[in-house]
């Protein structure tokens, strides 16, 4: 039986700390499902056809990855759909471990069947969230050591600064 799990997260745009905990989850899990969510808190940047794309530019010899959208459910219900136990949770600093183990526990509560597993990112990327690379890059800061070539690019064009 394959082990599977799912990484959830609005990835707006995805970071190069997004794409390092999908390769480390790989390395313990057989399947990966990645699932752009909608945040409806915010206005999103880039289309979830755009951000499946950013993903599988970065991921195109990983055939045990499977981008889906998912919306307007709670994340245990649509692990359930999917037949996955796992939650993948990247963690940078104690500050989202505070809400990630709130989440953990309420998630527990709907659904104790479903596991959550925290991974840290490669330490030169700790630090790194999309909203940074957004505002860094909207005020025409270089972010292309931050992010894959592709979202550096629409970045720039996204924002009218010059590559």
């Amino acid at each position: 039986m394959a082990r599977r799990a799912v990484y959830p997260g609005t990835f707006d745009p995805p970071t190069n700390g997004h794409i390092d905990i999908v390769r480390r989850s790989l390395e313990i899990f057989d399947e990966l499902i990645v699932a752009v969510t909608l945040n409806p808190d915010k206005i999103s940047l880039f289309s979830f056809d755009e951000r499946k794309a950013f993903f599988l530019g970065e991921l195109s010899g990983e055939a045990n990855v499977e981008i889906v959208s998912f919306e307007k459910k709670l994340l245990v219900d649509f692990a359930s759909e999917i037949g996955v136990n796992v939650i993948i949770r990247g963690i940078r600093a104690v500050s989202d471990f505070e809400y990630e183990f709130q989440m953990t526990l309420m998630n527990r509560q709907l659904n104790n069947t479903i596991e959550t597993v925290f991974l840290m990112p490669s330490e030169q990327y700790s630090f790194l969230s999309s909203s940074l690379v957004k505002e860094v890059a909207s005020f025409g800061g270089d972010v292309s050591h931050l992010v894959p070539k592709s979202v550096a690019e629409a970045l720039a064009r996204r924002l009218n600064n010059s590559d």
